[in-house]
């Protein structure tokens, strides 16, 4: 774990004009930046995101506070980059993700028909319920797949997923609840 001293040095240097103190912040914060990334965004856009969060970092290093925890300061960072990740593909996105194949629908039906736990332990074809949690996601608005991966994925606090968003505590249940809801409602259409 980094150390809370050396960051605060580094960070006053960086902010006394020493540009070059930011390098050995990056260096000690970047395998747990990467690892936060890494769970929020497709495989081939991590190393990008990462450097993203650092830029931001950097632009905000004014707004660190000295009784903040840089690491934790970080994190928000990292998990907001994520977020708006996912608001500027979706923006992009022209049509829907594409339709879940015959072996995913035929998984659908056969989790519907029977209850879902015990479904999941007698396949036990994680595979295919991933890619449709995957596919389910991605219906999903940018607030509302973050807010699930924290909580639900991740099994953060709704506290700590405030923290990490920015948001009310009230905003991450009412969001948690209404996500949860769209995605079986999906799910129940492609059902049909």
């Amino acid at each position: 774990m980094a150390d809370a001293g050396a960051d605060r040095n580094d960070v006053d240097k960086v902010l006394a004009g020493d540009v070059n103190a930011f390098a050995d912040l990056l260096r000690r914060h970047q395998d747990h930046v990467t690892g936060i990334v890494r769970r929020h965004v497709p495989p081939d856009r991590v190393a990008e995101t990462a450097q993203d969060v650092f830029v931001r970092a950097y632009r905000s290093l004014s707004n660190f506070r000295e009784g903040d925890r840089f690491r934790q300061w970080l994190s928000a960072i990292a998990v907001r980059t994520c977020y708006d990740f996912w608001r500027r593909r979706y923006r992009r996105r022209e049509v829907a993700v594409s339709q879940l194949s015959e072996a995913h629908r035929a998984w659908l039906e056969r989790v519907h028909a029977t209850d879902a736990d015990e479904t999941w332990q007698t396949l036990g074809n994680r595979a295919e319920a991933r890619e449709v949690l995957d596919w389910t996601l991605a219906q999903l608005s940018a607030e509302d797949r973050m807010v699930i991966e924290l909580v639900h994925l991740e099994e953060r606090s709704v506290q700590e997923a405030a923290k990490l968003l920015g948001w009310s505590v009230a905003n991450v249940k009412v969001r948690a609840f209404r996500a949860r809801r769209k995605m079986h409602s999906l799910i129940e259409k492609r059902l049909s």
